[in-house]
């Protein structure tokens, strides 16, 4: 795994870690789990905006506005895949159908 995914990799476990144990989710506690300097997660903005989407989804997983928005992404994600699904049944349908003869 090249170094920039070692380190993404790490980030994002430190942040689970973090976020499962009940701790807070910040740059310090980040930085010592994942065995990387401050200085490098706030540097590199891939870095930091992960820890920064960490933070926020830790906030707000327990409130009530937190869960609403979770609730309402899936909803919109959910939708997105079964309009797909519609769509691929259609394909297939005409698909089984077989081309039509013009007579």
């Amino acid at each position: 795994m090249p170094a920039d995914q070692d380190d993404v990799a790490a980030v994002e476990r430190a942040c689970t870690e973090l976020a499962a144990s009940g701790r807070s989710i910040t740059f310090k506690e980040v930085a010592a789990r994942a065995g990387r300097s401050r200085t490098t997660l706030y540097r590199r903005p891939d870095l930091r905006a992960l820890v920064e989407d960490c933070r926020s989804r830790g906030r707000e997983a327990n409130t009530l506005s937190g869960l609403t928005v979770q609730i309402d992404q899936l909803r919109h994600g959910l939708e997105a895949v079964a309009a797909k699904v519609r769509q691929h049944e259609e394909v297939l349908r005409r698909l089984e159908r077989g081309p039509r003869k013009h007579e």
